[in-house]
């Protein structure tokens, strides 16, 4: 196994690379500089925590606060490129950067309220408000670069070359053509272009709920998870795989990132894993599925989710809630394959003496649960997700204060502070990154044209409609955050998907959703090659195989979109048996996936399995009942042969079918 390195400063930014390893990218800063930037890190914490409790400002000065905050952390953090040295440093031209950016959002802070009374498109800009516009567009196209990756900045690129020369391309495609004040104009004195609706959700909902995980963290809630976890399940067959995935699923879920939450908790669950008989590949798989899955898991969603209820125009609970079933069927299939591993390769629990007993790690930590539970409590009741997050902070300092175990106190809760606002870097250069791309879209028109272009392209069947938008949500979330790959969709994509009847709560979370699961899809699995590094397995390896384990998320997203009854939109009775059906369908799925049900199962055994287990999902009766006749018949079928097999006297290749 890789060790990880721990300098502290590294550990506050919250970044790894593809190995899992903490990002080379990242300076050590040391001595008064150090301070300095934790200073302006806790003041971002500071900032946000005030706005909670007495009112965000106008939309633009929150907005502008937030990013100027996010620009000076990632300038003064991230180094230009991988091995640019005296990495313990800030060089001038940094320097330069963080002087540049903090000049040009103070600007727009101190000026919010003029930019949002001027009418926009009428009154012309200055040459000075242009030259703001065009610097500051600049900076954030270079922290986007070291924050996010080429992948974003490519993109952006492109987009903004659209609006500077589409009008030069042919056909349809091209536009009437935009001068560069309109342009600057529209995307840095509106709130349609970087001060758009992703960023007032990161500036607000998001930031809280990343500094909430951040106080969970250094309070010792996430050891007690861990704890409880294997004190619950590490008796089992297969015990350390299942510890895995509810420790994971529930950190996932609260830190929203795939990548560092495979590293943190798999630093854990892996060595556990291998040590009691999972192949490496396995164990890294296992980790970054149930890491991926926390972001679809509700009730927090890895806070992106509140990005959807902003554009859906809902409570954010209706998102949670319409999102249980799905998050059950993916870690129900996850848990029936992990266990049925254990079964084919004999593995027992740990021992009895290797394990904390679970009522003595209860009641220790119990406690912990209450700020999860007041959140539930009060998104149900119709409190704003920002007051939810404020006071589930709250909540968490006060468990924290009264409970033994919890290590909490006034340096702890400054180190929270740090710990969120370099955590929610990414998050708040993606989305406002993002804005510079919904801009162009808004303004040019280039999103109807795409969506048209998806339906023709489709021959306006759904069908067809929904594999290219998976493909695009793939694609995109491979080289950027789930946020970002989202929200770059929601002008693009999902519009066709409405237009060709999909109803829209059902296409914003087909496409969160496969832009959630890029984290491990080939070939580039973030979160699988994270866990392969701490695994010492085969990054391509454990990818694929974590695409197994994980194939819930690639179909229910189907079934959903045609059956919304999975979404709890329905009658009782129909969403009642919708999840019976669909829980059997997905258990068969994952046997299938496996290749083992009672015993090894033949490829034609695995075929008729998906056969069956897909009519169980799809809603029908008449396609359940096919279903379960099929399912019957393979289950009674293994049932009589189980015995011949395991004796032997079938043979079949054991050591290939281990490694898959």
């Amino acid at each position: 196994m890789q060790e990880k390195p721990t300098n502290e400063n590294n550990e506050k930014a919250g970044q790894y690379d593809d190995d899992g390893n903490i990002a080379d990218r990242l300076r050590t800063l040391k001595g008064a500089v150090s301070a300095i930037i934790s200073v302006v890190a806790i003041g971002m914490s500071i900032f946000h925590l005030y706005t909670a409790m007495f009112g965000v400002f106008i939309s633009i000065m929150q907005r502008s606060a937030h990013l100027g905050f996010a620009l000076i952390l990632v300038f003064a953090i991230y180094k230009p490129a991988r091995k640019a040295a005296k990495s313990d440093t800030i060089p001038w031209y940094d320097w330069l950067m963080i002087v540049v950016s903090a000049g040009v959002y103070t600007y727009f802070s101190l000026n919010a309220q003029d930019i949002s009374a001027r009418m926009t498109y009428i009154e012309d800009l200055s040459g000075l408000q242009i030259a703001i516009g065009i610097v500051g567009a600049l900076v954030l196209i270079e922290a986007t670069r070291r924050v996010v990756g080429n992948a974003l900045v490519f993109i952006i690129l492109i987009f903004v070359g659209y609006g500077l020369w589409g009008q030069l391309l042919p056909g349809e495609i091209s536009h009437s053509g935009f001068d560069i004040m309109w342009i600057i104009d529209h995307l840095y004195y509106t709130t349609s272009g970087v001060f758009s609706t992703p960023l007032g959700v990161s500036a607000t909902f998001i930031f809280l709920f990343i500094l909430f995980g951040k106080f969970l963290e250094v309070s010792g809630a996430g050891k007690f998870f861990i704890d409880l976890a294997v004190a619950g399940m590490g008796k089992y067959r297969g015990g350390p795989a299942k510890t895995a995935i509810a420790a994971s699923g529930i950190m996932g879920m609260i830190s929203g990132s795939a990548v560092a939450n495979t590293v943190t908790t798999g630093a854990f669950t892996i060595p556990l894993m291998k040590k009691t008989g999972y192949r490496s590949h396995f164990a890294g798989a296992v980790e970054s599925v149930a890491s991926s899955g926390g972001q679809i898991t509700p009730p927090i969603m890895g806070a992106a989710a509140f990005i959807i209820a902003t554009y859906l125009g809902v409570p954010y609970i209706e998102i949670a809630y319409a999102a249980i079933i799905p998050a059950l069927l993916f870690y129900v299939s996850l848990f029936f394959q992990v266990d049925l591993r254990a079964r084919r390769i004999g593995l027992v629990g740990l021992k009895k003496e290797e394990l904390p007993r679970p009522w003595d790690v209860f009641k220790k930590g119990f406690i912990f649960f209450a700020p999860l539970i007041l959140i539930i409590v009060m998104l149900v009741s119709g409190a704003s997700p920002m007051r939810a997050g404020l006071f589930a902070i709250a909540a968490t300092i006060l468990v924290a204060l009264i409970n033994r175990i919890a290590k909490l106190n006034f340096r702890t809760i400054v180190k929270a502070m740090d710990l969120g606002a370099r955590a929610s870097l990414e998050t708040a250069i993606a989305c406002a990154a993002a804005g510079l791309i919904i801009g162009v879209i808004g303004f040019t028109g280039i999103g109807l044209k795409f969506s048209s272009l998806i339906i023709s392209m489709s021959g306006g069947i759904l069908i067809v409609a929904l594999i290219f938008t998976m493909i695009t949500s793939i694609i995109l979330g491979m080289g950027l955050p789930t946020v970002a790959a989202y929200i770059v969709q929601v002008p693009l994509t999902i519009p066709a998907l409405i237009e060709l009847g999909v109803a829209p709560m059902a296409a914003h979370l087909f496409v969160f959703y496969f832009a959630a699961m890029s984290a491990i899809t080939p070939p580039v699995a973030l979160a699988a090659f994270a866990a392969s590094g701490i695994a010492g397995s085969n990054p391509m390896q454990t990818g694929l195989t974590a695409v197994r384990l994980g194939i819930a998320a690639f179909i229910v997203p189907y079934i959903f979109v045609y059956g919304e009854a999975l979404l709890l939109i329905g009658s009782v009775p129909e969403i009642i048996l919708a999840i019976i059906t669909a829980i059997i369908g997905i258990m068969g799925i994952a046997s299938a996936a496996e290749g083992w049900l009672l015993r090894h199962a033949f490829w034609y055994e695995r075929l008729i399995l998906i056969i069956g287990s897909l009519l169980m999902i799809v809603p029908g009766v008449w396609t359940d009942l096919f279903g379960i006749i099929i399912l019957a018949g393979i289950y009674f079928l293994q049932r009589l042969f189980r015995k011949d097999l395991l004796t032997g006297k079938y043979n079949y290749n054991e050591e290939k079918i281990l490694n898959e």
